[in-house]
């Protein structure tokens, strides 16, 4: 019974020192969130790369146990030319540490797929489900609409 016990023990110290782990990497300050505007989604002309300007359309705020999520995309002949994250979760350096290292991933996998089917970045799964919830939001916007 004792060997039980100190197995069971000794595992569930593992897993917790397992989670408890982070990687030692600075910050990226791209992923500070931006300033969001109050009010729903909404499509305007904005600048979109080289060659002129596409249609930015504002995903729907997806709040999340850690904080609020939003992006918005900006398409140019019906491909995504950019994708903007106005609002995510930053109530502490973990949060922000998080977003970092998951919001630019997100970023170039939605402009490799022209899409919101991406994967779901490891340790941010609260994040990037909000990323994908507003990124669709904000393409479905945008297919009610002429391009």
């Amino acid at each position: 019974m004792r060997k039980a016990a100190a197995t069971t023990l000794t595992s569930v110290v593992g897993i917790v020192l397992l989670l408890s782990l982070k990687p030692h990497q600075a910050a990226a300050p791209s992923a500070a969130p931006a300033p969001s505007s109050a009010g729903g989604p909404h499509s305007a002309p904005a600048p979109a790369g080289p060659g002129g300007a596409g249609r930015t359309f504002t995903g729907d705020v997806v709040g999340t146990p850690y904080g609020p999520v939003q992006v918005a995309v900006t398409l140019k002949g019906g491909r995504i030319v950019t994708v903007k994250v106005l609002q995510v979760p930053s109530g502490n350096g973990r949060d922000r540490e998080i977003a970092a290292t998951a919001v630019p991933r997100l970023t170039q996998e939605a402009l490799n797929a022209q899409s919101a089917r991406v994967d779901a970045v490891s340790g941010a799964t609260y994040t990037s489900e909000g990323y994908v919830r507003s990124l669709q939001s904000a393409l479905d916007q945008a297919h009610g609409h002429a391009l």
